[in-house]
C-alpha cells in the first residue's frame, strides 16, 4: 500500500522565499499548506492539524512566537513539531524560543537539505510515538481534544462572569469564527451559546451556594446577571427550583 504524504504547514510572509521553499518541500513530496502570516495559520488549524509547522518568527498580524504560543493551548497540537525559521538567531533569541517551547531552529539563509532531513526527522521520531500509542486510545484523545476546547471556553467565561459575554467576544478570544463556535458548541452541547454561557453562569451561581452564599441578588450579580428576577426565572428552568427554595434545601441537607 502507497503511504499517504506528510502534512506539512508552512507560514512564511516572505512571498518569493515562501514559494521557494514550499515548491521545493512539495519535489521532497511532502503536501504543504502555506500561509503568509501567523493568523491566517491559526484560521487554517481550527480545521487542520498538519503532520509539521514551519514557520518564520517575524511576521506581521501575528508572529510565528505568537502563533506558537497560541496553539500550544491546545492540547491537539502538543504532538506537531514546530520549528522556527529566523534570521534572528542571537543567544538570547534562542534562549527565549527554547523556553517557550519550540523543537527547532533554521537559521536563513538555509539550504533546502537541511530543513528536509530535520522534517524527515521529526516525522519519523512523531510516527514511532502514535504506532507505540496505537488504537486503544485514539478514541481518548478525540474526547480530550473536546474537553480542552470546552475547558478553555468556561474558563473565559468564569474569567468575564460578570460582563456581558458575547459570542462575537467568545469567539474572538479563542480565535475561531462565529460559525465554528457555534456549531461546535450545537455538535457537542445540543445548546446554542447563548444558553451555554447561561448555564456556566447558573452553575457558577450553584457553586457559590454550595460555598455559603445565601443571599439570591448577590447570586444574581455575581454570576452576571443584571436582573434577579430574570435570574431566578433561569434559575428555577434550569434546576427545577427557585434560588430561595434550592437554598433552603440545602441548608437543610447539611
Amino acid at each position: 500500500m502507497k503511504k499517504n504524504k506528510s502534512e506539512l504547514l508552512l507560514v512564511e510572509d516572505d512571498v518569493s522565499l515562501g514559494q521557494t521553499i514550499s515548491e521545493l518541500l512539495i519535489v521532497n513530496n511532502y503536501n504543504v499548506k502555506w500561509c503568509q502570516n501567523g493568523l491566517e495559520a491559526f484560521q487554517y488549524l481550527e480545521n487542520n492539524a498538519p503532520d509539521l509547522i514551519v514557520c518564520d518568527l517575524m511576521m506581521p498580524v501575528m508572529s510565528g512566537e505568537e502563533l506558537f504560543l497560541k496553539i500550544r493551548n491546545f492540547r491537539k497540537f502538543d504532538q506537531i513539531p514546530f520549528i522556527i525559521i529566523t534570521a534572528d538567531m542571537t543567544f538570547e533569541s534562542k534562549i527565549k524560543q527554547l523556553q517557550n517551547g519550540v523543537n527547532d531552529f533554521i537559521n536563513k539563509p538555509f539550504k533546502i537539505q537541511e530543513l528536509v532531513l530535520k522534517i524527515k526527522n521529526f516525522l519519523y521520531y512523531k510516527e514511532n510515538v502514535i504506532k507505540q500509542a496505537q488504537n486503544p486510545i485514539s478514541k481518548i484523545q478525540v474526547k480530550s481534544r473536546k474537553n480542552d476546547f470546552f475547558e478553555k471556553i468556561d474558563e473565559i467565561i468564569i474569567r468575564n462572569i460578570k460582563t456581558d459575554i458575547t459570542i462575537e467576544k467568545l469567539s474572538k478570544e479563542i480565535f475561531v469564527s462565529k460559525s465554528t463556535l457555534d456549531k461546535k458548541i450545537r455538535k457537542f452541547k445540543e445548546v446554542n451559546v447563548s444558553t451555554y454561557i447561561r448555564e456556566i453562569r447558573l452553575n457558577y451561581a450553584i457553586s457559590l451556594i454550595e460555598a455559603g452564599e445565601v443571599n439570591v441578588d448577590t447570586l444574581a450579580n455575581e454570576s452576571g446577571f443584571n436582573s434577579t428576577s430574570y435570574f431566578s426565572i433561569c434559575f428555577k428552568n434550569y434546576t427545577g427550583l427557585s434560588p430561595k427554595k434550592y437554598i433552603k434545601q440545602k441548608i437543610q441537607g447539611k
